[in-house]
Protein backbone atom coordinates (compact mmCIF):
# COMPACT_ATOMS: atom_id res chain seq x y z
CA UNK A 1 0.00 0.00 0.00
CA UNK A 2 2.69 2.79 0.62
CA UNK A 3 4.46 1.41 -2.36
CA UNK A 4 1.20 2.28 -4.21
CA UNK A 5 0.82 5.42 -3.07
CA UNK A 6 4.23 6.74 -3.79
CA UNK A 7 3.53 5.65 -7.12
CA UNK A 8 0.01 7.65 -7.71
CA UNK A 9 1.68 10.45 -5.74
CA UNK A 10 4.57 11.06 -8.54
CA UNK A 11 2.26 10.37 -11.43
CA UNK A 12 0.05 13.14 -10.30
CA UNK A 13 2.98 15.39 -9.68
CA UNK A 14 4.11 14.62 -12.93
CA UNK A 15 0.59 15.19 -14.55
CA UNK A 16 0.50 18.75 -12.76
CA UNK A 17 4.26 19.71 -13.78
CA UNK A 18 3.12 18.90 -16.88
CA UNK A 19 -0.21 21.36 -17.33
CA UNK A 20 2.14 24.22 -15.60
CA UNK A 21 4.63 23.71 -18.09
CA UNK A 22 1.34 23.72 -20.80
CA UNK A 23 0.41 26.49 -19.67
CA UNK A 24 3.32 28.73 -19.17
CA UNK A 25 4.12 27.32 -23.19
CA UNK A 26 0.82 28.84 -23.74
CA UNK A 27 1.18 32.47 -22.15
CA UNK A 28 4.70 32.66 -23.25
CA UNK A 29 3.46 32.09 -27.12
CA UNK A 30 0.18 34.28 -26.22
CA UNK A 31 2.32 36.95 -24.27
CA UNK A 32 1.99 39.90 -27.28
CA UNK A 33 -1.99 39.33 -27.89
CA UNK A 34 -2.51 39.47 -24.10
CA UNK A 35 -0.62 42.99 -22.98
CA UNK A 36 -1.34 44.89 -26.31
CA UNK A 37 -4.70 44.90 -27.91
CA UNK A 38 -4.04 44.59 -31.61
CA UNK A 39 -6.03 46.41 -34.83
CA UNK A 40 -7.15 44.00 -37.44
CA UNK A 41 -7.05 45.24 -40.81
CA UNK A 42 -6.71 43.72 -44.55
CA UNK A 43 -5.60 44.70 -47.58
CA UNK A 44 -5.89 43.44 -51.09
CA UNK A 45 -2.77 42.78 -53.45
CA UNK A 46 -3.06 41.71 -57.55
CA UNK A 47 0.47 40.20 -57.39
CA UNK A 48 1.84 37.05 -56.57
CA UNK A 49 2.45 36.79 -52.61
CA UNK A 50 5.21 33.88 -53.00
CA UNK A 51 7.18 33.96 -49.68
CA UNK A 52 4.69 35.93 -47.62
CA UNK A 53 3.14 33.53 -44.99
CA UNK A 54 1.08 33.81 -41.71
CA UNK A 55 3.12 35.40 -39.15
CA UNK A 56 5.04 37.52 -41.67
CA UNK A 57 6.14 41.12 -40.21
CA UNK A 58 4.33 43.86 -40.61
CA UNK A 59 6.57 47.30 -40.95
CA UNK A 60 5.92 51.25 -40.68
CA UNK A 61 9.68 52.42 -42.77
CA UNK A 62 11.97 49.31 -41.44
CA UNK A 63 9.59 49.43 -37.71
CA UNK A 64 8.39 46.44 -36.80
CA UNK A 65 4.14 47.29 -35.68
CA UNK A 66 2.60 43.55 -36.33
CA UNK A 67 2.14 39.99 -37.90
CA UNK A 68 0.20 38.90 -40.67
CA UNK A 69 -2.86 36.90 -39.36
CA UNK A 70 -4.23 35.20 -42.84
CA UNK A 71 -3.62 35.08 -46.00
CA UNK A 72 -6.84 34.03 -48.62
CA UNK A 73 -7.97 34.63 -52.02
CA UNK A 74 -10.83 37.13 -52.54
CA UNK A 75 -12.91 34.56 -54.78
CA UNK A 76 -12.87 32.29 -51.29
CA UNK A 77 -13.30 35.03 -48.99
CA UNK A 78 -15.54 36.93 -50.78
CA UNK A 79 -18.68 35.25 -53.09
CA UNK A 80 -20.25 36.63 -55.79
CA UNK A 81 -23.91 37.51 -55.77
CA UNK A 82 -25.99 35.55 -58.02
CA UNK A 83 -26.07 37.37 -61.64
CA UNK A 84 -22.72 39.78 -60.84
CA UNK A 85 -20.20 38.96 -63.43
CA UNK A 86 -16.53 37.84 -62.71
CA UNK A 87 -14.74 40.83 -62.23
CA UNK A 88 -11.01 41.33 -61.65
CA UNK A 89 -11.44 42.63 -58.09
CA UNK A 90 -12.19 38.68 -57.39
CA UNK A 91 -8.76 37.33 -58.72
CA UNK A 92 -7.39 39.45 -56.09
CA UNK A 93 -5.73 37.72 -52.93
CA UNK A 94 -6.99 39.01 -49.21
CA UNK A 95 -3.87 39.63 -46.72
CA UNK A 96 -5.02 40.14 -43.13
CA UNK A 97 -2.98 41.40 -40.75
CA UNK A 98 -2.59 42.52 -37.16
CA UNK A 99 -1.16 46.04 -36.13
CA UNK A 100 -0.19 47.01 -32.16
CA UNK A 101 -1.69 50.04 -31.65
CA UNK A 102 0.59 50.66 -28.56
CA UNK A 103 3.73 50.73 -30.85
CA UNK A 104 2.12 52.65 -33.47
CA UNK A 105 1.19 55.55 -31.35
CA UNK A 106 -1.35 57.97 -31.51
CA UNK A 107 -2.46 58.39 -35.43
CA UNK A 108 -5.54 59.76 -37.01
CA UNK A 109 -8.41 57.67 -38.10
CA UNK A 110 -8.11 54.97 -40.98
CA UNK A 111 -10.12 57.21 -43.38
CA UNK A 112 -8.12 59.72 -42.73
CA UNK A 113 -4.74 57.97 -43.38
CA UNK A 114 -6.21 56.67 -46.64
CA UNK A 115 -7.28 60.08 -47.64
CA UNK A 116 -3.85 60.91 -46.80
CA UNK A 117 -1.74 58.07 -49.07
CA UNK A 118 -1.08 55.05 -46.52
CA UNK A 119 -0.36 52.13 -48.40
CA UNK A 120 0.27 48.79 -47.81
CA UNK A 121 2.83 47.00 -50.11
CA UNK A 122 5.19 44.00 -50.54
CA UNK A 123 8.67 44.11 -49.57
CA UNK A 124 11.79 41.85 -49.50
CA UNK A 125 14.46 42.32 -46.75
CA UNK A 126 17.79 42.64 -48.14
CA UNK A 127 19.98 39.73 -50.16
CA UNK A 128 17.65 37.18 -47.95
CA UNK A 129 14.62 37.51 -49.41
CA UNK A 130 12.25 37.16 -46.58
CA UNK A 131 9.12 38.90 -47.94
CA UNK A 132 6.57 40.95 -45.52
CA UNK A 133 4.29 43.62 -45.34
CA UNK A 134 5.32 47.44 -45.74
CA UNK A 135 3.25 50.50 -44.86
CA UNK A 136 4.07 53.77 -46.41
CA UNK A 137 2.45 56.91 -47.60
CA UNK A 138 2.32 57.44 -51.34
CA UNK A 139 0.96 59.77 -53.80
CA UNK A 140 -2.62 59.18 -53.11
CA UNK A 141 -3.32 60.90 -56.88
CA UNK A 142 -0.87 58.13 -58.17
CA UNK A 143 -2.69 55.03 -56.18
CA UNK A 144 -5.98 56.05 -56.02
CA UNK A 145 -8.61 54.09 -53.69
CA UNK A 146 -10.60 50.95 -56.03
CA UNK A 147 -14.06 50.60 -55.82
CA UNK A 148 -14.72 47.20 -54.42
CA UNK A 149 -17.64 44.51 -55.30
CA UNK A 150 -17.87 43.57 -51.54
CA UNK A 151 -17.59 45.43 -48.15
CA UNK A 152 -14.72 44.33 -46.49
CA UNK A 153 -14.95 42.68 -42.96
CA UNK A 154 -12.23 44.36 -41.31
CA UNK A 155 -10.37 47.92 -42.34
CA UNK A 156 -9.42 48.47 -45.85
CA UNK A 157 -6.04 49.81 -46.55
CA UNK A 158 -5.54 49.27 -49.85
CA UNK A 159 -2.13 48.21 -51.88
CA UNK A 160 0.08 49.45 -54.16
CA UNK A 161 2.44 47.64 -56.41
CA UNK A 162 6.07 46.37 -55.22
CA UNK A 163 9.19 47.78 -56.53
CA UNK A 164 9.90 44.52 -58.21
CA UNK A 165 6.22 44.87 -59.99
CA UNK A 166 6.30 47.74 -60.82
CA UNK A 167 10.21 47.23 -62.70
CA UNK A 168 8.08 44.34 -64.40
CA UNK A 169 5.40 46.28 -65.47
CA UNK A 170 7.74 48.97 -67.00
CA UNK A 171 9.79 46.12 -68.57
CA UNK A 172 6.55 44.84 -70.00
CA UNK A 173 5.61 47.73 -71.42
CA UNK A 174 8.97 48.17 -73.06
CA UNK A 175 8.69 45.35 -74.39
CA UNK A 176 5.27 45.79 -75.88
CA UNK A 177 6.76 49.03 -77.51
CA UNK A 178 9.60 47.49 -79.01
CA UNK A 179 7.51 44.43 -80.32
CA UNK A 180 5.33 47.50 -81.73
CA UNK A 181 8.25 48.92 -84.03
CA UNK A 182 8.62 48.09 -87.54
CA UNK A 183 12.60 47.50 -87.05
CA UNK A 184 12.51 46.45 -90.57
CA UNK A 185 10.81 49.01 -92.35
CA UNK A 186 13.28 51.33 -90.25
CA UNK A 187 16.55 49.90 -91.29
CA UNK A 188 15.42 50.22 -95.07
CA UNK A 189 14.61 53.53 -94.70
CA UNK A 190 17.98 54.30 -93.24
CA UNK A 191 19.77 52.12 -95.96
CA UNK A 192 17.67 54.39 -98.67
CA UNK A 193 18.92 57.36 -97.08
CA UNK A 194 22.44 56.67 -96.98
CA UNK A 195 21.88 55.55 -100.54
CA UNK A 196 20.18 58.78 -101.49
CA UNK A 197 22.51 60.55 -99.74
CA UNK A 198 25.63 58.89 -101.39
CA UNK A 199 24.19 59.84 -104.95
CA UNK A 200 23.92 62.95 -104.12
CA UNK A 201 27.51 63.54 -103.15
CA UNK A 202 28.97 62.09 -106.42
CA UNK A 203 26.51 64.10 -108.28
CA UNK A 204 27.78 67.57 -106.74
CA UNK A 205 30.50 69.55 -108.44
CA UNK A 206 33.20 69.87 -105.62
CA UNK A 207 35.84 72.02 -107.86
CA UNK A 208 33.31 75.87 -107.07
CA UNK A 209 33.64 74.89 -103.47
CA UNK A 210 37.06 74.19 -103.00
CA UNK A 211 37.63 77.36 -105.33
CA UNK A 212 35.92 79.62 -102.68
CA UNK A 213 37.54 78.10 -99.88
CA UNK A 214 40.68 78.97 -101.00
CA UNK A 215 39.12 82.70 -101.47
CA UNK A 216 38.26 82.47 -97.91
CA UNK A 217 41.77 81.55 -96.38
CA UNK A 218 43.41 84.23 -99.15
CA UNK A 219 41.19 87.11 -97.75
CA UNK A 220 42.08 85.96 -94.17
CA UNK A 221 45.98 85.74 -94.93
CA UNK A 222 45.53 89.54 -96.23
CA UNK A 223 43.69 91.00 -93.40
CA UNK A 224 45.69 88.78 -90.81
CA UNK A 225 48.74 91.61 -92.90
CA UNK A 226 47.03 94.36 -93.00
CA UNK A 227 46.54 94.62 -89.21
CA UNK A 228 49.43 96.61 -87.23
CA UNK A 229 50.90 93.09 -85.65
CA UNK A 230 54.12 94.88 -84.93
CA UNK A 231 52.51 97.98 -83.04
CA UNK A 232 50.41 95.51 -80.75
CA UNK A 233 53.80 94.10 -79.74
CA UNK A 234 55.17 96.96 -79.28
CA UNK A 235 51.95 98.25 -76.70
CA UNK A 236 52.38 94.88 -75.37
CA UNK A 237 55.82 95.23 -74.67
CA UNK A 238 55.86 99.19 -73.39
CA UNK A 239 52.88 97.87 -70.66
CA UNK A 240 55.16 94.80 -69.22
CA UNK A 241 57.72 97.17 -69.12
CA UNK A 242 55.71 99.18 -67.07
CA UNK A 243 54.46 96.67 -64.88
CA UNK A 244 57.92 95.96 -64.49
CA UNK A 245 58.87 99.35 -63.52
CA UNK A 246 56.10 99.68 -60.64
CA UNK A 247 57.00 96.08 -59.05
CA UNK A 248 60.57 97.54 -59.10
CA UNK A 249 59.96 101.32 -57.85
CA UNK A 250 61.29 102.43 -54.58
CA UNK A 251 57.81 103.25 -53.09
CA UNK A 252 56.58 99.78 -53.25
CA UNK A 253 59.92 98.53 -51.48
CA UNK A 254 59.38 101.21 -49.18
CA UNK A 255 55.71 100.14 -48.34
CA UNK A 256 57.24 96.43 -47.96
CA UNK A 257 59.64 97.26 -45.97
CA UNK A 258 57.33 99.45 -43.68
CA UNK A 259 55.49 96.15 -43.18
CA UNK A 260 57.81 94.15 -42.63
CA UNK A 261 59.10 96.12 -39.31
CA UNK A 262 55.59 96.28 -38.80
CA UNK A 263 55.14 92.15 -38.65
CA UNK A 264 58.58 92.36 -37.00
CA UNK A 265 56.94 94.76 -34.49
CA UNK A 266 53.85 92.47 -33.79
CA UNK A 267 56.11 89.30 -33.29
CA UNK A 268 58.14 90.90 -30.95
CA UNK A 269 54.70 92.37 -28.66
CA UNK A 270 53.27 88.77 -29.02
CA UNK A 271 56.34 87.22 -27.78
CA UNK A 272 56.46 89.64 -24.87
CA UNK A 273 52.40 88.28 -23.80
CA UNK A 274 53.54 85.25 -22.32
CA UNK A 275 55.97 86.95 -19.58
CA UNK A 276 53.13 90.32 -19.14
CA UNK A 277 50.76 87.80 -18.30
CA UNK A 278 52.64 85.19 -15.49
CA UNK A 279 53.61 88.76 -13.79
CA UNK A 280 49.72 90.05 -14.15
CA UNK A 281 49.13 86.00 -12.40
CA UNK A 282 52.16 86.42 -9.72
CA UNK A 283 50.46 90.51 -8.69
CA UNK A 284 46.94 88.53 -8.34
CA UNK A 285 48.87 85.53 -6.30
CA UNK A 286 49.79 88.48 -4.15
CA UNK A 287 47.30 90.10 -3.55
CA UNK A 288 45.60 87.17 -2.66
CA UNK A 289 47.97 86.48 -0.22
CA UNK A 290 47.74 90.14 1.27
CA UNK A 291 44.07 89.90 1.43
CA UNK A 292 44.32 86.25 3.03
CA UNK A 293 46.84 87.76 6.08
CA UNK A 294 44.74 90.92 6.03
CA UNK A 295 41.92 88.90 7.33
CA UNK A 296 44.00 86.51 9.47
CA UNK A 297 45.26 89.28 11.75
CA UNK A 298 41.17 91.30 12.02
CA UNK A 299 39.99 88.71 13.17
CA UNK A 300 41.42 88.87 16.71
CA UNK A 301 41.24 92.25 16.66
CA UNK A 302 36.92 91.83 15.92
CA UNK A 303 37.10 89.33 18.35
CA UNK A 304 38.80 91.23 21.69
CA UNK A 305 35.87 94.13 19.63
CA UNK A 306 33.08 92.35 20.29
CA UNK A 307 34.22 91.26 23.53
CA UNK A 308 35.02 95.28 24.68
CA UNK A 309 31.56 96.06 23.29
CA UNK A 310 29.92 93.03 25.07
CA UNK A 311 31.39 94.28 28.48
CA UNK A 312 30.55 97.75 28.07
CA UNK A 313 27.14 97.18 27.45
CA UNK A 314 27.06 95.16 30.69
CA UNK A 315 28.44 98.34 32.60
CA UNK A 316 26.04 100.44 30.96
CA UNK A 317 23.19 98.39 32.30
CA UNK A 318 24.37 98.30 35.96
CA UNK A 319 24.58 102.04 35.56
CA UNK A 320 21.34 102.46 34.66
CA UNK A 321 19.73 100.11 36.94
CA UNK A 322 21.78 101.17 40.15
CA UNK A 323 24.08 103.73 39.39
CA UNK A 324 24.51 104.35 43.03
CA UNK A 325 25.71 100.93 43.67
CA UNK A 326 27.93 101.28 40.96
CA UNK A 327 29.69 104.23 41.81
CA UNK A 328 29.96 104.10 45.15
CA UNK A 329 30.10 100.59 45.86
CA UNK A 330 28.08 98.34 48.37
CA UNK A 331 28.59 98.40 52.27
CA UNK A 332 31.90 96.13 52.91
CA UNK A 333 30.75 93.15 54.73
CA UNK A 334 30.21 92.52 58.57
Amino acid sequence: MPQSRRTQFSVGLLVLTGLVLAVGFVLFLTRDRIRSQDALFETYLRESVQGLEVGSAVRYRGVAIGRVTEIRLASSEYRRAEGQPFAGAFQLVVVRFAVSLERVGEIPSIGDAVAQGLRARLASQGITGVVYIEMDFVDPTRSPVPTLPWTPRFDFIPATPSTVAQAQSTLELVMRQVENVDIVGFVSNVDGLLTDLRRVAQGVDVGPAMAELQELVREARNVVTASDVPGLMQELRATTTATRGILEGEELRATLAALTQTTAALRETTQRLPATITQIQATLRAARGTTTDLQAELAPILRDLRSTTSNLRETTEALRRSPSQTLLGAPPPR
